[in-house]
């Protein structure tokens, strides 16, 4: 969708629909392709962290992966610029972006699941990202608008640890997200961070769907007994204090160790193994969520994680 889509558009309350002041031609048109790429797409996901190191990334790209095995045609960013690792995990670290009609091209992964991530941009795997918060801002902004998406049923973004510069910038350029994936792990120092990034969706009245716990345990594969390496319930105990939905914990696999670094699917290849079936139960919510809104012809999502009851996702 280009930005003349925008000047047909009969909503007269988008903003996109006319030049602000002081706004140069370039500046304006951007905006309109970002708008009229945010038009095509029905649910935003972004899935944030506290803390670095809590297995972020798998349960993006794994939440991505699992909404495509549900029918749903997904788009999957990486803007966690100092750390791409989507491209590794989902074995993309060879894929090559082209651009047709001045838009990039993501990378198709599956009929139902397309790639973006800064990684696809840099020279090489080593390169280093030394930006500042603006570069980073327009950087963002160029993925969402100069991407050719095309129609989504959801658009997951792997944020960067924390609640700096990149998920702050995502979130005030998608507007009216649906809503935001806490993951932690279960011992105190993580936990402690992620209060941090609830807080943050709070302020920014963005909905939380709720903390997933990571690394919540260790199944051994030839026993069948479960050994709490991190300790265990940290998580939950913590979305319980906050207000805010525990979606469940996912035990330690090996096998998800290997998968990422080998750059398989995990939720794919190891469906039936313990923590592939946690992590299904953990996102049931979003899949429900998702299906109603395509029985209803709407994109809403339940507010009672919000407690100013605001941040209740988009609706169009």
């Amino acid at each position: 969708m280009s930005s003349s889509s925008c000047k047909a558009c009969s909503d007269t309350s988008c903003s996109s629909k006319s030049r602000r002041p002081n706004e140069s031609d370039e500046d304006f048109a951007r905006r309109q392709r970002l708008q009229a790429n945010l038009c095509q797409i029905k649910h935003v996901f972004f899935v944030l962290s506290g803390k670095g190191g809590v297995g972020k990334s798998t349960v993006a790209a794994n939440l991505a992966l699992t909404l495509g095995m549900n029918g749903f045609h997904v788009g999957l960013l990486d803007i966690d610029f100092h750390g791409p690792s989507i491209p590794t995990i989902l074995g993309l670290t060879d894929a090559q972006t082209r651009t047709v009609d001045g838009l990039i091209e993501p990378v198709t992964l599956s009929s139902m699941v397309t790639v973006m991530s800064i990684a696809f941009l840099l020279r090489g795997t080593d390169d280093a990202v030394i930006w500042r918060g603006p570069m980073k801002a327009g950087v963002i902004r160029q993925l969402l608008a100069d991407v050719a998406w095309g129609p989504l049923d959801a658009l997951v973004v792997d944020c960067p640890p924390g609640t700096g510069d990149e998920p702050l910038s995502i979130v005030q350029e998608v507007g009216r997200a649906d809503g935001a994936i806490i993951v932690t792990t279960p011992q105190q120092v993580a936990v402690a961070d992620v209060r941090r990034s609830i807080n943050f969706c709070h302020k920014l009245d963005l909905h939380v769907f709720g903390v997933i716990e990571n690394m919540a345990g260790f199944i051994c594969p030839h026993c069948n007994k479960t050994t709490d390496i991190f300790r265990t319930g940290g998580g939950e105990a913590m979305a319980a204090d906050m207000g805010v939905p525990y979606l469940g914990r996912i035990p330690i696999d090996p096998e998800m160790v290997s998968t990422g670094d080998q750059g398989l699917p995990y939720v794919q290849k190891f469906a039936e193994r313990p923590a592939a079936k946690a992590f299904f139960h953990a996102v049931e919510p979003l899949i429900k969520m998702m299906q109603r809104s395509q029985e209803t012809g709407t994109a809403e999502v339940d507010g009672g994680s919000d407690p100013k009851g605001k941040g209740a996702g988009r609706k169009r």
